[in-house]
């Protein structure tokens, strides 16, 4: 059974690591926005795999506070963020010469 946990240990720092990488090198802000998504579920997944592993029922607060404040991080964020683009001219006209 131990096997099993480190197993999952490593994918989970794997797919953290392969996550920061598009956080540091994402393209544009929203590519950002997914991989700090992706981030957080996967600290909420290390977290649940680790209140199975020591069966200790208190963390599972965290979990809680991490989806909802990262729900309302990511709604603010889309809501209120500035386009990427420096095109001067407005949405309507940016497809036309």
């Amino acid at each position: 059974m131990t096997t099993v946990w480190i197993i999952a240990a490593v994918m989970l720092t794997a797919a953290a690591a392969i996550t920061m990488f598009r956080v540091l090198a994402g393209p544009s802000t929203l590519d950002r926005l997914v991989a700090l998504d992706t981030l957080i579920a996967l600290t909420m997944c290390g977290i649940g795999t680790w209140a199975a592993f020591s069966l200790d029922a208190t963390v599972t607060y965290s979990l809680t506070a991490l989806a909802l404040i990262s729900f309302v991080g990511s709604v603010s964020v889309a809501r209120f963020r500035v386009p990427d683009t420096d095109d001067p001219r407005p949405r309507s006209r940016r497809g036309q010469r």
